[in-house]
């Protein structure tokens, strides 16, 4: 996937510049990032090493590699991760179905072609000339980490969700991460001209090891102060009024210290602020906030115990 950088291209300025160009540049495509955020990126370009970015679900995570891909210019590249992902499935297959196809029309070609053979091994020898055709760059299909290492100009490699993966394939991923290469049989090493920008996420369904851990800056998204999270919400709700914006964030800042089976993330207190704007809301009311607690909140355990508190809660500063 391909996106545009329009806030870098209208402005002229190098994002990568400077920290402080790197929290400008992603403002300007809509993510507001603390300082500690967009230094770790500066270190992950600069030292080109990739970046393991942690948290709990809905914080932007996967959100800061979209983000930086728009505000470079480059593609997105994204492999996500699940229980029982393999090599296969992440660097190339072969196309077996368009192989066979070709074999079948070339089954009476191959038979002219051997008929001449004297031996059992010239045929043989012919045989794995023909064999090595198959394999070569018209029956491939490459995969996530292959387009990603065959981009000339660069990209954002995204391995979302990394701790959903086995074991067997976070080492797989060793080789790609330290030298930017991978070795296959059929095809040999394949390094990248321009290393990519990674970022793997996590959200510590499972310990990473730590050979992982190592090849990686390390940067852990926690869930955001009042007036940081003001400006998420004016950020990615145009027109939002700013009275609103403080009252729903300090609502939602007030149900994060209760004892809740998922406390609202980032997201979740974004999708609520559009909602509120749908339905016209000017201000926080009690009516309105239990008729809209299913966005923010997602277990009816946890609905059922915040609707008793809504009045205490909303007048909570």
């Amino acid at each position: 996937m391909t996106t545009s950088s329009p806030a870098a291209a209208n402005s002229g300025a190098d994002p990568l510049a400077s920290v402080d160009a790197l929290i400008e540049g992603l403002a300007g495509v809509g993510y507001i990032a603390s300082r500690r955020i967009a230094t770790a990126l500066y270190m992950a370009v600069n030292l080109q090493k990739p970046i393991l970015v942690e948290g709990s679900a809905g914080v932007g995570k996967t959100e800061l590699a979209l983000s930086t891909a728009t505000m470079l210019g480059q593609p997105l590249i994204r492999m996500q991760c699940y229980e029982g992902l393999d090599e296969s499935k992440a660097l190339y297959e072969w196309k077996y179905g368009k192989q066979l196809l070709y074999t079948q029309i070339l089954k009476d070609r191959m038979g002219e072609a051997l008929a001449d053979a004297t031996s059992m091994e010239a045929a043989m020898e012919r045989l794995h000339g023909m064999g090595d055709l198959f394999f070569s760059e018209p029956f491939l299909e490459p995969r996530p980490l292959m387009k990603a290492l065959r981009e000339d100009d660069g990209c954002v490699l995204l391995i979302d969700e990394v701790d959903k993966s086995d074991e067997a394939f976070e080492a797989f991923l060793l080789e790609v991460l330290s030298a930017y290469q991978v070795s296959a049989p059929e095809l040999g090493v394949i390094k990248a001209k321009t290393p990519p920008l990674v970022f793997l996420t996590s959200n510590n369904v499972r310990d990473l090891g730590d050979a992982l851990k190592r090849r990686c800056l390390h940067l852990h998204i926690p869930l955001p102060e009042a007036s940081l999270e003001e400006k998420i919400v004016a950020s990615r709700v145009p027109g939002i009024e700013a009275r609103l914006t403080r009252e729903l964030v300090a609502f939602v800042q007030s149900l994060r210290t209760l004892d809740l089976r998922k406390a609202p993330s980032i997201s979740e207190t974004v999708d609520w602020a559009r909602a509120l704007v749908l339905l016209h809301a000017g201000s926080l009311d009690a009516e309105v906030v239990r008729d809209t607690l299913n966005v923010i909140l997602k277990f009816e355990q946890d609905i059922a115990a915040v609707e008793p508190q809504v009045v205490e809660l909303i007048h909570r500063r």
